[in-house]
């Protein structure tokens, strides 16, 4: 704003009052800045989504498909240079970032593909009590509006997309908040969009401090539904401000592997370790707990130490090839992980992998002889370290599991499918994987969360289920 007021910065560079700096979590550098924009700005930016919705949403699904054919096509082309950016603004390493911008454009086609066999239908009633012949009801599916899409920072690429894409095809306008960092990689991909052709207003981004804008764009007159992504406590925040608007929320878990007598404990180490620490264990879906069995505990342990010894740690920008650990997202991030990590040692817990730090970065963490009385065995890190629970049986096991505030995912380990059947019946999770880690995707399948996890259900279409509504129209011949 022209307005605004400017100091320089160590380098002498011009910065703006009413912009917020972005640094990278590696080295705390200035990489860049957004707006911090105001209530007026927000007011102007979702009037002019309300007012692109009609034309938008009266385009055949078949055109609006086209915009979202091509908006894959450009985001592949800029690949990598968008995965350089999220390296530098939200620390993955640069493997990781490139396949996070392949999936999403992959992603991104798929919802046009899914999309065409989306259809309504015909139901008679003269089948049903109190029906008569010649009546039945025509069904479709009808866009919702403005839809507001919120996006976390550790896949600040792929979970925009895959609430942008299905709302856009399914003829909803969008207004994007990205989160503050991850905000410069939200804007390049809706950028993308643009350049695709997507008309103005249909899609629009807001970028602001949460404390200025935050209840007041949830809830928003001009806003129909919500779609975040973030923490469990900010999600149920939202959801005691917004309006009577209906929600689709991913939020926090606490997903446990289960590893039961019978275990392939290779295997179960193998996706125990990869499910734990793959970018310093900054994914919701990310495990974090053991409940192994006493008998199976030793054993497992020394599988783990293994490949715990076969991760690599440290800065994503020192090489292209895959970083496991890297620096958490900020200080503070770290500082509560040491925080979990520190009440887990003074209560008796033992540390046999890791628990060093420099800086934001923690070092991978196992910690045995955890007990339910420690911060660590209930509370999400969000960070490398993994607490290993002791349990005496397979029911004990499943309680423990279950006594948890969350239920986004377990992983169970057994190689009898029987009991793994049984088990997952019994957890109270929205997914349940058997023998392997606990993940998001592939996108078609539905990802969806229970209790303090989340609301709602996701995946390409689900995603697009729940950003529209269904109409009936009654015939009577």
């Amino acid at each position: 704003m022209s307005s605004s007021k400017q100091v320089k910065n160590r380098k002498g560079k011009a910065m703006d009052h009413n912009k917020i700096n972005i640094n990278s979590p590696i080295s705390n550098k200035l990489i860049g800045q957004v707006d911090a924009m105001s209530k007026e700005e927000v007011d102007s930016i979702i009037g002019k989504a309300r007012k692109s919705w009609p034309e938008w949403n009266n385009k055949s699904s078949s055109e609006r498909m086209k915009y979202l054919y091509r908006a894959a096509e450009l985001l592949l082309e800029r690949a990598d240079e968008l995965s350089d950016l999220m390296v530098l603004e939200v620390g993955k390493d640069k493997k990781s970032a490139y396949s996070e911008v392949v999936r999403t454009a992959e992603m991104i086609q798929s919802t046009a593909d899914i999309a065409k066999s989306l259809n309504g239908g015909m139901i008679p009633a003269d089948n049903f009590p109190g029906g008569a012949k010649g009546k039945f009801a025509i069904t479709k599916r009808e866009s919702l509006g403005v839809v507001l899409a919120v996006s976390p920072f550790n896949y600040p690429v792929n979970l925009a997309a895959s609430k942008i894409a299905p709302a856009l095809v399914a003829g909803n306008v969008v207004v994007f908040k990205p989160a503050t960092q991850g905000s410069l990689s939200g804007i390049f991909l809706a950028n993308v969009f643009k350049e695709a052709g997507i008309p103005d207003g249909v899609l629009s981004v807001v970028t602001g401090k949460g404390s200025e804008i935050g209840d007041y764009i949830v809830t928003h007159a001009g806003i129909d539904f919500i779609n975040f992504t973030g923490s469990t406590e900010v999600g149920q925040h939202i959801a005691s401000q917004s309006r009577m608007i209906p929600l689709l929320m991913e939020l926090g878990g606490k997903d446990a592997a289960i590893v039961l007598e019978d275990a392939d404990l290779e295997l179960a180490a193998k996706h125990i370790v990869a499910g734990a620490f793959s970018y310093s264990g900054q994914r919701c879906t990310a495990i974090k707990r053991i409940l192994v069995l006493e008998s199976k505990a030793e054993d497992l342990i020394k599988k783990i130490l293994v490949r715990l010894g076969e991760l690599k740690v440290g800065n994503p920008i020192d090489t292209k090839d895959g970083i496991d650990v890297v620096p958490l997202i900020s200080q503070n991030a770290a500082d509560f992980v040491e925080e979990l990590i520190v009440d887990a040692k003074e209560k008796g817990a033992k540390v046999l992998f890791g628990g060093q730090r420099e800086g934001n970065l923690i070092h991978p963490t196992l910690l045995d002889h955890v007990t339910t009385d420690m911060r660590v065995a209930w509370e999400e890190p969000f960070g490398p370290v993994l607490p290993i629970l002791r349990v005496k049986s397979m029911e004990e096991a499943i309680d423990l599991a279950n006594q948890s505030e969350y239920g986004l995912q377990s992983a169970v380990f057994t190689t009898d499918m029987n009991k793994a059947l049984e088990v997952a019946e019994k957890l109270e999770v929205g997914t349940v994987q058997i023998n392997n880690k606990t993940e998001r995707g592939p996108d078609n399948l539905p990802f969806l969360g229970v209790k303090n996890s989340g609301l709602g259900v996701q995946g390409i279409q689900y995603s697009i289920e729940a950003m529209t509504r269904l109409k009936s129209t009654v015939i009577n011949l």
